[in-house]
């Protein structure tokens, strides 16, 4: 078996509960959304950002409401578009350095992140949200700031995290052979892509969740089941 330099990891279902991102950030910045875009709509990061959500939607020409209310709809439809994940990660930061919350983690996690990078093993995270939302997670975590310990960040700039070209794209990025690194999700699919790319994988199926008798990855309850 294939030395394993480096971890992969996804957040919500992985690292973080999903109830934490479902249940406190996204209705935080769909709260926020439409003030926070007009209090900020000359800052030329969010002009990007509108235009791009627009481009994606095919408007010829948008207002800034048509926009907004585009991007409120993408929120309920829990939509993968990187120009929305951009400008919910902008809000969340006001609320991470606000205190309004901190990130949830398993109780688990840190404590195996910060001995795997003991151990010499290299960490990045690979999410659907924005690489800057990813940084504020860890970066304001119930756990401290765990950012010390990752080595880079993707999302879906990258690519889909359903798609074996974008694990390819990430293996190019880190400068390892696949087969020496480990992907870990809480969704299957996600992990199909990666192997079909030459990753090593580890399907997360924390309680309730039973782990299957025959499971199509390695199945764990926790990462401390996790022997790389």
């Amino acid at each position: 078996m294939s030395e394993i330099r480096a971890i992969v990891t996804d957040i919500e279902g992985t690292t973080s509960s999903i109830s934490f991102v479902k249940d406190v950030l996204f209705p935080y910045a769909r709260k926020r959304l439409p003030a926070f875009i007009e209090t900020h709509a000359d800052r030329p990061e969010m002009q990007h950002w509108l235009h791009e959500a627009a481009k994606e939607a095919g408007y010829i020409e948008a207002s800034r409401q048509e926009v907004i209310e585009l991007l409120l709809r993408w929120i309920d439809e829990d939509r993968k578009s990187t120009a929305l994940k951009a400008l919910q990660g902008m809000i969340w930061q006001e609320g991470y350095e606000a205190g309004d919350y901190r990130a949830h983690v398993y109780p688990e996690v840190a404590a195996r992140l910060r001995a795997w990078r003991a151990e010499g093993l290299r960490l990045y995270v690979y999410s659907s949200g924005s690489v800057p939302a990813q940084q504020l997670f860890f970066g304001y975590s119930e756990a401290g700031d765990l950012t010390p310990l990752f080595a880079g960040y993707f999302d879906t700039e990258t690519g889909p995290k359903r798609e074996q070209a974008s694990y390819a794209k990430i293996a190019t990025a880190i400068g390892e052979q696949p087969e020496h690194l480990l992907f870990l999700s809480d969704i299957v699919e996600e992990l199909d892509a990666a192997r079909a790319a030459g990753f090593r994988t580890g399907w997360l199926l924390r309680p309730p969740q039973a782990l299957p008798a025959q499971p199509r990855h390695p199945a764990y309850a926790d990462f401390d089941a996790i022997t790389p």
